[in-house]
């Protein structure tokens, strides 16, 4: 018996994390037969026809600020953000309404947009030459926008928020930028099968033990999240409950309660004239152990080693969703 096994056998059975033997890449189970073209189709429509309220998620909240302005671009809108005299997220038209300057780069005087062209003083009231702001909403983590000029659906009075976990908690949000629709991101995750394979760094001991039905539309997946040569056992659900965002809950294990929220917002069409659309995945994890409220004091390394891990989950998972746009756009 190798020393690797000893320490395999005497590890404690109720700690958090154990201990991975090892496997190598080409030997772990095939899930092609499991990853069914046909589940993961269906639940991809059934998530398509779920309803968004026009809203998109476009930045981190703490990523609006109030000393300066931020400018981005939803499905084909060029928009600026900032915050009022009341720290509220407000969201208008990026151009401005006079000569049509850049309102990214004005600066925010008693929480209002002065153009540094001419002057012009813009604020969430404001009606000049027919510039005004659009709904916009901020829920602690992520900053969205209605634009219901684009969206087409009937509006809701705010975004289709999953809940989150209360108490102690730290939040991450990572955003990456690929060539691709957001029905590609949100088919990724509908294709949970992948995460060992694509992901051997990450995942371990994948099972998906339930697949979407229309009765109980979720995943339900056993999974190792990996660290080293030591990984975290835990039992996790994915649901899509509008037609942009997947949520993955962890059920069972180790920061039960905690989730991972993809978010897939259409930008806009790039020089190539390909569609561009940004995933923005918001991390929120939660435990009930002692030493998690002691780990909240460093919370800029952590949650800055959480975006770190999401970067490279999406650097990946991007080449995935990429691909499949290709094939159904036939650019191949």
């Amino acid at each position: 018996m190798s020393i690797g096994d000893s320490v395999r056998r005497r590890w404690p059975k109720d700690w958090p994390l154990q201990a991975i033997p090892p496997v190598a890449w080409a030997e772990q189970r095939p899930t092609y037969r499991e990853a069914s073209p046909a589940i993961i189709d269906a639940a991809l429509d059934r998530s398509q026809r779920r309803p968004t309220g026009n809203w998109y998620a476009f930045a981190a909240s703490r990523d609006i600020r109030s000393n300066r302005p931020s400018g981005t671009r939803v499905a084909g809108v060029e928009l600026v953000a900032w915050r009022d005299r009341d720290a509220r997220l407000r969201v208008g038209p990026r151009s401005c309404p006079h000569l049509g300057a850049d309102l990214a780069t004005a600066a925010v005087q008693d929480g209002a947009l002065i153009c540094r062209w001419h002057g012009l003083c813009l604020e969430a009231d404001t009606d000049e030459f027919g510039w005004r702001t659009v709904p916009s909403h901020d829920d602690g983590v992520l900053a969205w926008v209605r634009l219901d000029g684009v969206g087409g659906e009937t509006p809701l009075d705010q975004p289709v928020i999953p809940a989150r976990p209360t108490g102690d908690t730290l939040d991450a949000v990572t955003r990456l930028v690929g060539t691709c629709e957001p029905a590609d991101i949100i088919a990724n995750r509908l294709d949970p099968w992948h995460g060992a394979w694509f992901h051997p760094y990450s995942f371990t001991r994948l099972e998906v033990l339930t697949t979407p039905t229309d009765e109980a539309d979720r995943f339900l997946v056993a999974v190792t999240f990996r660290i080293g040569r030591v990984g975290v056992p835990t039992v996790a659900e994915f649901t899509s409950p509008e037609a942009r965002t997947i949520v993955m809950r962890i059920l069972d294990g180790e920061g039960s309660g905690s989730v991972v929220e993809t978010h897939a917002t259409p930008i806009g069409l790039g020089p190539d004239n390909r569609p561009r659309t940004a995933v923005i995945e918001a991390v929120v994890a939660h435990s009930d152990r002692t030493g998690f409220k002691r780990a909240r004091h460093a919370a800029p390394l952590i949650t800055g080693l959480m975006r770190v891990a999401a970067s490279r989950l999406w650097k990946d998972d991007l080449a995935y969703a990429e691909r499949r746009y290709q094939l159904r756009a036939g650019n191949t």
